[in-house]
């Protein structure tokens, strides 16, 4: 341990010996933050403290994974296997899923992500029969989210009178009722989305003190990173939690705070020292990654906020190439320039592709670049567009696997009931709909009780649905022995979901089987991988939480050889050796 200590500069060593109370790292750019949280985790649990009673929060699970191994590295893997760390959502998840049943949710509930949600959004306002050009279903589901962030929830917004107003401002006076539906269909369906993981657990630790009061006990040091990209949500959680001990280090720069748009809020930061008696603050300023002239030219940029706290970064590296600022008329001049300059450094220096990047504000944005790099035949990869999880044919399987896992799940069961086909229509989906609503059972009960409910389906469909109802109770009873490997290679095989791709010829249908067995080995991968983690197997729970809190900002970057295309918001911690943001 001494030798990993004497490794830091003096400015980093400071924050790691100190073992107690409320403190708060001022950390620059380039300047070495991840390696002090590491190393101050691994000096705490070499001090005595219990892993099991230390919690970290990164901003992503890639991050967790390598502070988790790097900390392995230093005390053993054994011990840093108990470790809580991870980012927001994923930590918080995983304590949902211990207390759900306060909060009337199965263990297993189901992790919606933006598509499942936008989905139902668009169906709620479809059975409501309201305008969908005025109830655009995403700007509702933004609206949604955002409320949540803030905390507010249904019963919330009906005692707001601005809120109401402002919605009846907006032509959409009946905003409240698709609200109130859409958090009604979630729980039925036995889902949280996103914003749940938050709102239900401040709402844990409001409203069940004993909980709280085991988490206090639980969490007794705690560490957040980026805590400048923290929202309202996240403050209260971590408020709260870490109120008995006050042993709670937060790290971050409120000139790298970029994710307002998201509900962050700067002020958390700057006021940090206010919600703490105590605090001791630590600076650090020596930035270990840019040249001069990169780290000066952010100082005169950063020079400029008129809220900030003080720091002066610095950097030992040497002067380096002056930046080039380069004025173009149009986007598409702006690509020509951008593919010219990457095809010049490339033969001046021997490059490859991999070392190179374009940052831009906005996705839309890359298409310019894209038609550029294209011409030029110069590889690509953008992040940040459709990720892997999101295409058609890898959502229809995870649809059926998360059907096995909770039946209730009313998004995934209405994607696949009828995929590949087997005579189950629309109308009979609506009956369904609609017969769920009267009993008031979900729609998946339904198809499993069809001979003693009343929809008005014939002999021939009822049959066809009591077939699917046995398909996937089959696979639910295979799920219990098999990991989710195995599972998923016998859905594929029962649901002849392959055959029905391998139909299709062409070369879009070639990528799509391709994208099967890309799933597969990732599956395969992940059973490998919880090895190493305690108390797993490799269960199909296990996969389907690790893929729902997947962000972009997981990906591996840089793994083959393309210029990689990304918006400004989606490269924060990465590093390239040659960038261009147009």
């Amino acid at each position: 341990m001494q030798d990993h200590i004497s490794q830091l500069n003096d400015a980093q060593k400071e924050p790691v010996l100190q073992k107690e109370g409320p403190m708060i790292i001022i950390a620059g750019a380039g300047s070495g933050k991840t390696r002090v949280l590491t190393i101050r985790i691994a000096y705490l649990m070499q001090q005595g403290v219990d892993p099991f009673n230390i919690l970290s929060l990164t901003f992503t699970n890639k991050a967790a994974k390598e502070m988790k191994k790097r900390i392995g590295e230093i005390v053993g893997a054994n011990e840093a296997k108990n470790l809580w760390m991870g980012t927001f959502h994923s930590v918080f998840a995983r304590l949902l899923r211990v207390e759900a049943d306060k909060m009337g949710y199965p263990s297993n509930f189901t992790i919606y992500d933006a598509q499942d949600s936008q989905r139902l959004t668009s169906a709620i306002i479809k059975e409501m029969g309201l305008d969908k050009d005025v109830y655009k279903y995403k700007q509702i589901f933004s609206r949604i989210s955002s409320l949540k962030n803030s905390l507010i929830t249904v019963r919330a917004y009906y005692n707001d009178a601005d809120l109401q107003e402002a919605d009846a401002m907006a032509r959409r006076p009946r905003f409240g009722e698709i609200y109130k539906e859409y958090v009604e269909r979630c729980f039925k369906a036995g889902a949280m989305d996103f914003d749940d993981l938050l709102l239900k657990t401040n709402e844990l630790i409001n409203r069940f003190p004993e909980v709280l009061a085991k988490y206090q006990n639980r969490f007794q040091y705690i560490l957040v990173d980026e805590y400048q990209d923290t929202n309202h949500s996240q403050y209260l959680i971590v408020k709260a939690l870490s109120d008995k001990f006050q042993n709670i280090c937060v790290v971050g720069d409120d000139a790298q705070s970029i994710y307002a748009f998201r509900g962050a809020n700067i002020n958390n930061i700057l006021n940090f020292q206010k919600d703490y008696d105590n605090v001791k603050a630590y600076r650090l300023e020596q930035n270990y990654r840019s040249t001069k002239n990169i780290v000066e030219a952010a100082n005169s940029i950063i020079e400029h906020n008129k809220t900030k706290l003080e720091k002066v970064v610095w950097t030992a590296n040497e002067d380096g190439p002056k930046i080039i600022v380069h004025r173009l008329m149009s986007d598409s001049e702006e690509g020509r320039y951008v593919a010219s300059s990457i095809v010049e450094n490339k033969m001046h220096h021997q490059l490859d592709n991999g070392k190179f990047a374009i940052l831009y504000r906005t996705n839309a944005q890359s298409r310019a670049m894209e038609d550029a790099l294209r011409k030029r035949d110069i590889p690509y990869r953008i992040y940040g567009g459709l990720s892997f999880y999101q295409r058609k044919e890898v959502k229809d399987v995870l649809s059926y696997l998360r059907l096995v896992v909770n039946s209730k799940d009313e998004e995934a069961l209405k994607r696949v009931v009828n995929y590949p086909a087997r005579g189950i229509g629309a109308t009979t989906m609506d009956r369904l709909i609609v017969a769920a609503k009267h009993y008031d059972r979900t729609l998946f009960e339904v198809i499993e009780n069809i001979d003693r409910v009343d929809a008005g389906i014939n002999s021939a469909t009822k049959t066809k649905l009591k077939n699917f109802a046995t398909m996937i109770k089959s696979f639910q009873a295979l799920n219990d022995t098999q990991n989710v490997f195995e599972l998923t290679e016998y859905v594929l095989k029962k649901t002849a979901l392959i055959t029905e791709l391998k139909k299709d010829g062409t070369q879009e249908g070639i990528s799509r089987i391709e994208n099967m067995e890309e799933l597969l080995n990732g599956m395969r991968d992940f059973v490998e991988g919880q090895k190493e983690v305690a108390d797993a197997r490799g269960a199909l729970s296990e996969f389907l939480e690790d893929i729902a809190l997947a962000t972009d900002l997981d990906k591996d970057t840089g793994d083959d050889d393309r210029v990689s295309l990304m918006t400004i918001h989606l490269s924060k911690g990465l590093e390239f050796p040659y960038l261009y943001i147009v």
